[in-house]
């Protein structure tokens, strides 16, 4: 088991939470999901063979950004 964290970019409310949960809910291997609209933090706990590019992909599906936190 391993966790991902990414910040993610236009969650508003309670409903974009929910919408982030359910987009990663859904992939095989995920186990849990917090996501926080307020900070824009996701941490996901997932299986080892789930990567964090197929989670970042799964949230750009849904029409929210991923925040880099390189400079």
């Amino acid at each position: 088991m391993k966790e991902i964290e990414m910040h993610v970019k236009g969650m508003v409310c309670g409903g974009c939470e929910n919408r982030v949960k359910n987009a990663l809910g859904e992939i095989d291997g995920v186990e849990a999901v917090e996501a926080s609209y307020q900070t824009g933090l996701v941490k996901v706990k997932a299986e080892e063979k789930v990567s964090k590019q197929t989670l970042e992909e799964a949230i750009v599906d849904i029409g929210f950004e991923i925040e880099t936190m390189e400079k």
